[in-house]
């Protein structure tokens, strides 16, 4: 059994509900879209205190499986207006798990400021977040840890979800202690700001009890064995996620220059200074760690600690996203540079994909200049102080483009597209338009599937099965970088939920899962107004051919709708 709180903000009271047998895997994305459809949410004003905010841990937290404590955060999106449910690494999962706590929601507002306590003991106590307003999620921490330790694991809303900014993601604690694992996309962070809720610290203490401990570390050791024998994750840990530029620079599916070129660099005349092995060779020359693990006992250790040339750490971790949005898209090469706009970014506590590509429709504007790297640190001063400017950049790509009048705009359903051009990168392009979260690549990514000769039905079943695998991962807590092994190992994941709860579950279990949360979530969005129409890609993506492949987009939403009419009944 664990235990689910509902922080009811409003009268600062606490209801425990408990969650047994089967229901302890029915977690993550699965229990917020089942959640929010079946609370009647998808008609309330998202920063409005009849949006609950879900915090859900998954059915392995706490315990050393690895890459298996990542944590959902879910609501109603200010962003899109749709669904939303965030995924973030770090130890807060950990902490619940290690608890014996399922998550927790936070219902209602609060009338000031607050931090909420979570300790081993079972206190929850609520206390003055004032002396932490305004100020960054760094400082925040450090003070945070002054006031309850360092055995804590600390969610927070930054200075730009304060002021209900839509950049705004949910910071949470790495094994360091670093505010740098963001729950970053949908503004869940603005969420967070209009409930006044600052941040929630709980305790980190020991692997919690288990229904058979012996055979949870058996399962543990044999997945641990299995990964470590899969090709790209021995690739992810030598380069990072950053290895992905190198695949899509050479493809031709980066964004480049606000979506306008495909290509950073021919990479058979020079090399990509943004790609896995330019940055792991800095890196490591400079006394930098390549391999760093966001949560405990994962073995792809994907993540990064990447130093300047004095051997001085410049932000942990430097990611593909961030180095695509923030960097290429806004004609910055320099791996030094974009680490130190990513470093600003996580102290406000925002969306770099989402940052980066409202930049690039500034930059589209005339406002700045591709590849001026002064401008974009002044942006960011700008929405780090909250001025008239700084405000309007909060809100995203989708009404900064909207203000300046840009035509070339690259968001789906309001929310900007990661970084894989859909004229390339087809697989990808599909989950991105039809996924009820928004243009969101972790919803059903598969960007080396070559689909030059692929039907749309082809292309279209591709990515249902990423969407549906997506989903049983997001439901379990479970980092996607794990999929080559639990992809096709669901027998594996059932013993170890079985030993952790004693429950009895077969591995069609988790293929429900999967498929009963897309339904779910598309059903959320029907009832908020999406209309087919709004899984369309932006028209220039369907009229300018991409340099260097000159791909057009080939896709259209009431094409593909028909396509994907089975999956949702």
């Amino acid at each position: 059994m664990r235990t689910h709180l509902h922080v009811d903000l409003t009268s600062r009271t606490i209801t425990k509900a408990e969650i047994r047998g089967d229901d302890l895997a029915r977690a993550g994305r699965y229990l917020i879209a089942r959640t929010l459809l079946e609370s009647g949410v998808a008609r309330v004003d998202p920063l409005g205190p009849d949006n609950p905010l879900i915090f859900s841990a998954g059915p392995y937290a706490g315990t050393n499986l690895s890459n298996a404590n990542r944590l959902s955060v879910g609501c109603k999106s200010p962003l899109t207006g749709g669904i939303k449910e965030a995924n973030t690494g770090g130890t807060f999962a950990v902490a619940l798990g290690q608890l014996a706590l399922a998550g927790l929601t936070l219902h209602g507002c609060c009338d000031e400021w607050v931090v909420i306590r979570i300790t081993k003991e079972g206190d929850i106590t609520f206390t003055s977040a004032e002396p932490y307003l305004g100020k960054g999620t760094f400082e925040v921490a450090a003070m945070l840890h002054e006031a309850y330790g360092k055995k804590v694991s600390i969610a927070q809303c930054g200075p730009v979800g304060e002021r209900l900014g839509l950049l705004g993601g949910i910071s949470f604690s790495d094994r360091e202690g670093r505010p740098a694992r963001l729950a970053a996309r949908g503004g869940v962070g603005a969420v967070m700001g209009s409930k006044k809720v600052k941040a929630i610290v709980v305790d980190l203490t020991k692997i919690p009890e288990l229904h058979d401990r012996a055979k949870v570390m058996a399962s543990t050791k044999d997945y641990a064995a299995k990964l470590s024998e899969q090709a790209p994750v021995k690739a992810m840990k030598e380069r990072g996620t950053a290895m992905v530029g190198d695949f899509t620079n050479y493809v031709g599916g980066m964004p480049v220059r606000n979506f306008s070129a495909g290509q950073l660099v021919d990479p058979k005349v020079e090399p990509l200074k943004v790609g896995g092995d330019y940055i792991r060779e800095r890196n490591m020359g400079r006394g930098g760690n390549p391999s760093h693990a966001c949560m405990p006992g994962c073995v792809i250790q994907c993540s990064n600690e990447y130093v300047d040339e004095n051997g001085k750490e410049l932000v942990s971790p430097l990611e593909y996203e961030t180095l695509g949005l923030l960097g290429t898209n806004c004609g910055l090469d320099d791996p030094d540079d974009i680490a130190r706009l990513n470093y600003i970014c996580n102290d406000l506590g925002i969306d770099t994909i989402e940052t980066g590509a409202t930049m690039g429709v500034l930059m589209e504007a005339g406002q700045g200049a591709f590849g001026d790297v002064g401008f974009v640190a002044q942006a960011l001063a700008d929405i780090g102080a909250g001025n008239e400017r700084g405000r309007l950049l909060a809100q995203g790509t989708a009404r900064v483009g909207e203000h300046y009048g840009v035509r070339r705009v690259p968001v789906i359903k309001k929310q900007a597209i990661s970084a894989y051009d859909p004229r390339v990168i087809e697989v990808t392009g599909v989950s991105m338009m039809t996924t009820a979260q928004g243009a969101d690549h972790t919803t059903g990514n598969l960007p080396m599937m070559d689909t030059k000769d692929k039907s749309v039905a082809e292309v279209v079943e591709a990515s249902i099965t990423a969407q549906i695998n997506a989903a049983i991962a997001d439901s379990l807590g479970l980092c996607v970088f794990g999929r080559s092994v639990t992809d096709t190992n669901r027998q594996l994941l059932a013993e170890a939920v079985n030993a952790c709860h004693g429950t009895s579950i077969d591995p069609e279990f988790f293929l429900e899962i999967g498929r009963e949360t897309l339904r779910l979530e598309h059903r959320f969005n029907q009832e908020a107004g999406f209309l087919t129409a709004d899984d369309e890609l932006p028209r220039f993506f369907l009229d300018e051919a991409l340099p260097p492949t000159n791909k057009v987009a080939r896709f259209h939403a009431e094409e593909v709708g028909r396509h994907m009419a089975g999956l949702f009944g």
